[in-house]
């Protein structure tokens, strides 16, 4: 018994030294300057990341001709764990589904797999639009902190409030079309916009009946298959500028017959809400972190306080932003809300028989956009 006691405690300390050295840094020198450079933005106020801590660290070892270090995520996982660093987030509060939403999205997938039926739509010509709400400062709901901070400072140019509109829009085929910028201000800016950005004004910053005549005119109609005038369905929200009747004529015009999500619902049908918005906002919060990290392009005012980045700038981080969506994400996003799947007899059967004459509508509309929506302009908004 003695002798079985001794060789179990002998395992128990080979463990402790095991799990010691295993926890131990391999680069004490470099995670000393990766963490004083955490702590030294913390204090500033800028939120990193994961992903900024490992790129800063792959930069430092470069500097200390340490060969052999890799920067992956486990490495700043164990890192993290070493300096007491950990994540700190904000919560949200869901959006409430509606009583009968399972009887809606029924009868918004019926509703689609007849036009598809009925025109025979090519997957390229299947889209979908959102207006997507954005600040010109995008601070990160989470950044690394040190374990026991009693508060967590972002740093920001103080511009988190002053709000514009990306409008973003999408094909079944994983074409990105690209993105009108609605900013808010009377004239147009007179700084160089990046190519392939549409630049729009509207005194709130919101969508209107104008802006929507000209994202149709400059945008929609110019997408791959527009000029052949070939038939098209657009999934589009219930938001009050997307179902004017001069909005209506307008995709008329160019044989594009709308699909309206029901309010409440676009989390679950809408596929830039789906599967694209949060990598969009997650991209863009990572360009404007770089700006934020480096010194040199931020413009000071006499006072010393710091400028809100550019009207080219941020177009530059929409465009790069909107680059990197992969497209795969696209394809599926159309077949996660039930848009682009294949037609076949299970779907078929999905259908509910209706006895009265078919609606002579082009769009299925469900008028009860709520007024917060209406209001804000920005519907199903996560800001």
């Amino acid at each position: 018994m003695h002798n079985t006691r001794v060789e179990k405690n002998g395992r128990k300390t080979q463990d402790i030294i095991k799990n010691k050295m295993q926890f131990s840094a391999k680069w004490p020198k470099l995670e000393e300057q990766v963490k004083e450079f955490v702590l030294n933005h913390r204090k500033a106020g800028i939120a990193l990341s994961t992903k900024m801590i490992i790129i800063q660290a792959v930069k430092i070892s470069k500097e200390l001709q340490v060969h052999d270090f890799k920067g992956t995520a486990s490495w700043c996982q164990r890192f993290m764990k070493r300096q007491e660093l950990r994540m700190r987030t904000r919560t949200r509060i869901a959006q409430r589904m509606p009583d009968d939403y399972e009887e809606k999205i029924i009868n918004f997938h019926n509703f689609i797999i007849k036009q598809r039926k009925r025109k025979k739509f090519e997957i390229g010509q299947i889209g979908n639009m959102d207006e997507v709400p954005l600040t010109f400062d995008v601070p990160s709901n989470k950044t690394v902190e040190a374990r026991g901070a009693k508060t967590v400072t972002i740093k920001t140019s103080g511009h988190e409030k002053n709000h514009y509109t990306v409008v973003l829009a999408v094909t079944a085929d994983g074409n990105k079309l690209p993105p009108l910028v609605i900013f808010k201000r009377k004239t147009l800016p007179k700084e160089k916009i990046p190519r392939g950005i549409q630049v729009h004004v509207h005194p709130k910053g919101w969508m209107d009946e104008e802006g929507m005549k000209l994202w149709i005119r400059n945008v929609w109609k110019k997408r791959p298959g527009a000029l052949l005038k070939k038939p098209s369905l657009l999934v589009l929200d219930s938001f009050r500028s997307h179902l004017t009747e001069p909005t209506k004529r307008e995709f008329q015009m160019c044989k594009t017959e709308i699909a309206v999500i029901p309010g409440g619902l676009t989390s679950q049908l809408q596929p830039l809400d789906v599967c694209i918005n949060k990598p969009f906002k997650a991209l863009m919060r990572e360009e404007w972190n770089k700006y934020m990290c480096d010194k040199n392009q931020h413009e000071v005012t006499n006072s010393g306080r710091m400028k809100r980045p550019g009207i080219s700038k941020v177009c530059q981080w929409i465009k790069t932003s909107w680059d990197a969506v992969k497209e795969d994400i696209v394809i599926k996003s159309f077949k996660k809300c039930g848009i682009s799947n294949a037609l076949d007899g299970e779907e078929d059967e999905l259908i509910y028989e209706d006895s009265s004459n078919e609606s002579s509508s082009v769009h299925f509309d469900f008028e009860d956009s709520s007024e917060d929506e209406e209001f804000l302009g920005f519907p199903d908004s996560d800001f």
